[in-house]
């Protein structure tokens, strides 16, 4: 079956994943992790995209970003991609592709979903056993938004200044949710809507993004679609 056209729409938040081929490690070590970040950065300042969320995880990795054109997303991961993999070969005598085909991604309904989705990022080392607690691993958001440094790549999204009214305030509310953590329902809908390309969201934000493209922004529901009612005669 033909993957589906990517839902890409401009000043919505997308939830992006991008996977090495084979599940092969992407990043070997601390100057790799590095070097992604900083074609993050340029190609974000590039395209016009705000950065709210990322983990960068041994095979693959995690962005939550709101592109402010219908291009700059597909431009912005594209531009990232190629750079990287050319250094990425260069540094370790390697060829050939690196990604797993095309980056996956999906639009986040925000004040549903986008600080449920910045938790679920936050969690990725935690859920793969990498670590135990996510301040305990460096390359992702969450030191940011907790608070412990300051991360030039993310923009943070207007919902979480809703959080409190102080910075101390807003990094203690975030930590708390991270420690809380997410049902393994809303890890699965964000994951699955990514992979799948649905727009996560409820019936409005689907029939909201469904007026906006041509491709179906949901899943269909199981089972054979009503008959139209016959006419009377």
């Amino acid at each position: 079956m033909a993957r589906l056209p990517r839902l890409t729409l401009p000043g919505l938040p997308h939830h992006v994943i991008q996977r090495g081929n084979n599940r092969q490690f992407i990043f070997v070590d601390r100057a790799d992790r590095e070097k992604m970040l900083s074609l993050l950065a340029e190609h974000a300042t590039r395209q016009g995209v705000a950065v709210h969320a990322y983990v960068l995880m041994d095979n693959h990795f995690h962005l939550l970003a709101t592109p402010s054109t219908a291009t700059a997303l597909p431009q912005w991961m594209q531009s990232v991609g190629r750079q990287y993999v050319r250094y990425f070969n260069d540094r370790h005598g390697r060829s050939g592709t690196l990604w797993e085909g095309r980056y996956r991604s999906t639009l986040i309904q925000p004040d549903r979903h986008l600080i449920r989705c910045m938790v679920y990022i936050d969690l990725n080392p935690v859920r793969a056993g990498l670590v135990a607690d996510s301040r305990d691993f460096p390359w992702s958001s969450y030191g940011h938004y907790a608070g412990t440094r300051v991360d030039k790549l993310i923009t943070p999204h207007p919902l979480y200044w809703e959080l409190g009214n102080t910075p101390f305030s807003r990094e203690a509310a975030y930590a708390e949710m991270v420690r809380t953590g997410i049902s393994q329902a809303d890890v699965n809908l964000l994951t699955d809507s990514a992979l799948l390309g649905w727009a996560a969201g409820d019936e409005e934000f689907a029939a909201r993004i469904q007026g906006s493209t041509d491709r179906r922004a949901v899943k269909m529901r199981p089972g054979r679609p009503p008959k139209a009612p016959v006419p009377d005669a």
